[in-house]
């Protein structure tokens, strides 16, 4: 059975992608910070790590992007997970009773528009979802309200005020599974993959990367550009792309490796949004 560190408690969204991932018996590692998940991985205390990489909303999660590419780690899958929040309270409270609300910057971003409707709520930054709704339950706090999932609720015997209050209804996070080394996939099940480059600050030189991975047939479905810290305005390209065979993923690879620099393969994975 494989062990799993996650950010968050459980109730949280990346607990429910556990689940999902590697069904309800999972073994599961509470980490408060991608940090700490990081750091169970790499100790060898858990053999995976789930971690958000991007939103729909809100674009792409990027220290996490940093530290999947610091640490040397691999993306050996991913996940696709429909974010409702929802707000609750103690079983005895209503929406009325509610002065403030705690939850991950995230979650108050996404929910931003609904507390237009209640400007007597302060809304307040905290590290996670559900452990919000699991200080609310054990501590038996009154007049606070968190932002949490279904599931939250559930574990944590919470009653749910307002369901489904983020402002776009449809609300996708992306989650990689992580491990300490590559994927063990036959080539004929791999159709995804998550590469690193750097290039030289030359005209065309982005432009001539990405007709390469149109011509051997790949599909590009991420880019972002993230600054490398110690030399300024120099910046480093993680890319994802889809692919019907690996042997054109192949030939795209051996020709960017000799276009770029610092060329580095995250992860190759099956696509899980087909």
């Amino acid at each position: 059975m494989n062990s799993v560190s996650i950010q968050g408690v459980k109730g949280s969204f990346h607990h429910i992608v556990s689940q999902h991932y590697f069904g309800d018996n999972v073994l599961v590692s509470e980490c408060l910070s991608f940090d700490s998940t990081v750091e169970e991985l790499l100790n060898k205390k858990t053999d995976v790590a789930i971690m958000a990489i991007e939103n729909s909303i809100a674009g792409s999660i990027l220290p996490n992007y940093a530290l999947i590419d610091n640490h040397d780690l691999h993306i050996v899958g991913e996940h696709y997970l429909d974010i409702q929040h929802h707000l609750m309270v103690l079983p005895n409270q209503n929406i009325e009773d509610i002065k403030e609300v705690y939850s991950h910057p995230m979650a108050l971003l996404q929910c931003k528009k609904f507390f237009k409707n209640y400007p007597h709520i302060k809304l307040i930054e905290d590290k996670d979802t559900a452990e919000v709704a699991q200080r609310i339950s054990r501590n038996r706090l009154k007049n606070v309200g968190a932002i949490a999932s279904s599931l939250a609720a559930k574990i944590f015997e919470l009653k749910i005020v307002a369901h489904s209050i983020q402002t776009i209804k449809h609300n996708e996070t992306r989650f990689v599974i992580v491990k300490r080394s590559n994927s063990k996939l036959n080539d004929s099940e791999i159709n995804k993959a998550s590469i690193k480059f750097e290039l030289d600050h030359k005209q065309g030189s982005l432009a001539a990367i990405l007709n390469v991975l149109s011509d051997c047939k790949l599909n590009l479905t991420k880019i972002q550009s993230l600054p490398k810290i110690e030399i300024p305005w120099k910046y480093s390209f993680f890319v994802d792309v889809t692919f019907y065979t690996y042997q054109d993923f192949e030939k795209a690879k051996s020709i960017i490796k000799i276009m770029a620099n610092e060329f580095k393969i995250l992860g190759e994975y099956k696509n899980a949004k087909l």
